[in-house]
């Protein structure tokens, strides 16, 4: 684009935003709008994800980008001056779990994501400088890893304690839009930046030609979304527990969130049990309920003496967090240690997906289909790929090739023996199992 600056003239525009932030914690910003520019929707629309499902309108990345200068130009034009109109979201379901349980997944058209960007960006200068060190879910810099190492550290260095496992009963489909218009408004006062997030959550789900809106939720896969969520559990929970919670406690305690998947370790089980009583009151005054059957508070502390449960087996006091589930036992050297493997259900859910897609595409090339179960074992190695996980991620991989010469051998009238798949393993090897990341490095 001519006269787009070079990225660290932008990035200098969004680091001074940064510094007013944190040299005024409680100072609101009434002049922001300024920053989404040409420039910044240019940026925002090459980091938006352009092989993405398309929204109502049906509109590609590649379409948009066709004429997209004046695209730009028109898009900032309706955004500044009001005029313009945020679509519905389209509403589309994805498995939740090994079951018949669906999550509804709200896609917004692709010029939509593009401003979405832009304004998440300007409003990451001032929150990335209030949001605290345990809330680590979409947050430039911060990984679902680091969530876990953190999570490791903290038991380890308590001797691991009590464990609220917390989870809140579909968030993002509860979350209050006047409480998160309220919170907004504690840091944001510009009007342009407030009417256009205000026509995000007022846009509605377009489902199967039916338009409905709500005075709740923000649609989970939206770009915008995230950021909206952390700033919500920011002052709903994160803020909370720092300021009035910790300070109140007998012993120690720490919080991990990753956007709405969190868990609280105390050190004592007197703490742990008042927060548990205390905690669905203080969610269900901004409208939020947790699950019932899911919340619970594990007994998580470091074993003393008793029998070493076998290795294929997870002891009974365990927790999940992050699609690992935690547990107590022993190093190499004898020493009682945390442990993660993956939790049974994304394990499941994994080897689910992949019979699925090996019996839709047991025609294909056996070329393409190595490609693809390739790319889907690499991909999850390099997740679920840490220190002491190494067994589940070497079933998994047994597992896959078994399905995978289950389908091959429906392809025709006879199936192939066993020296035939052995033969075809040695010239299309399916990756082995590796760990990633290592807590020695």
């Amino acid at each position: 684009m001519a006269g787009t600056p070079s990225p660290g003239t932008v990035s200098t525009k969004r680091t001074r935003i940064a510094e007013l932030a944190k040299q005024a914690p409680s100072m609101a910003f009434t002049t922001l709008s300024h920053h989404i520019t040409e420039e910044s929707l240019f940026t925002a629309f090459h980091r938006t994800r352009q092989d993405g499902a398309t929204g109502v309108d049906g509109q590609t990345a590649e379409e948009y980008a066709v004429n997209l200068l004046s695209n730009l130009q028109d898009l900032l034009t309706r955004a500044k001056s009001g005029t313009y109109r945020a679509p519905p979201v389209r509403r589309v379901y994805i498995p939740k779990g090994t079951g018949t349980e669906t999550r509804p997944i709200g896609i917004p058209t692709f010029e939509d994501k593009v401003l979405q960007r832009a304004v998440a960006t300007v409003l990451e200068e001032v929150y990335e400088q209030d949001f605290y060190d345990c809330s680590y879910g979409f947050r430039p810099g911060r990984s679902a890893h680091q969530a876990l190492e953190s999570l490791w550290q903290g038991l380890k260095g308590i001797g691991g304690g009590w464990v609220l496992e917390v989870d809140i009963q579909k968030f993002f489909d509860t979350l209050d839009h006047a409480r998160l218009r309220e919170f907004l408004q504690r840091r944001i006062r510009d009007g342009v930046l407030l009417r256009l997030i205000g026509k995000w959550l007022n846009a509605g789900v377009l489902e199967g030609g039916v338009l409905t809106n709500s005075d709740q939720g923000t649609p989970q896969g939206g770009v915008i979304s995230p950021l909206l969520a952390n700033v919500y559990l920011h002052y709903v929970l994160d803020e909370w527990f720092e300021k009035e919670v910790k300070p109140r406690l007998g012993g120690h305690a720490f919080l991990i969130r990753y956007a709405d998947d969190f868990v609280i370790v105390f050190s004592r089980e007197a703490d742990a049990r008042r927060v548990m009583e205390v905690l669905p009151k203080r969610f269900e005054k901004y409208g939020l309920k947790l699950h019932p059957e899911k919340t619970c508070l594990v007994p998580f502390e470091r074993p003393r003496n008793g029998p070493v449960p076998a290795e294929s087996e997870t002891p009974a006091e365990t927790f999940d967090l992050l699609g690992f589930t935690h547990y107590w036992g022993r190093s190499r050297r004898g020493f009682w240690v945390v442990k993660r493997q993956t939790a049974s259900n994304r394990f499941s859910r994994v080897v689910k997906k992949i019979a699925q897609w090996c019996r839709r595409n047991r025609h294909l090339p056996i070329a393409e289909q190595h490609t693809v179960l390739s790319q889907k074992l690499g991909g999850h190695f390099a997740y679920f790929g840490i220190t002491g996980n190494y067994r589940r991620l070497k079933e998994l991989r047994g597992v896959v090739t078994e399905v995978w010469r289950k389908w091959l051998s429906r392809r025709g009238a006879r199936p192939p023996t066993w020296e035939w798949f052995a033969g075809l393993l040695e010239r299309f090897k399916l990756p082995a199992a590796r760990v990633v990341h290592s807590v020695y490095t």
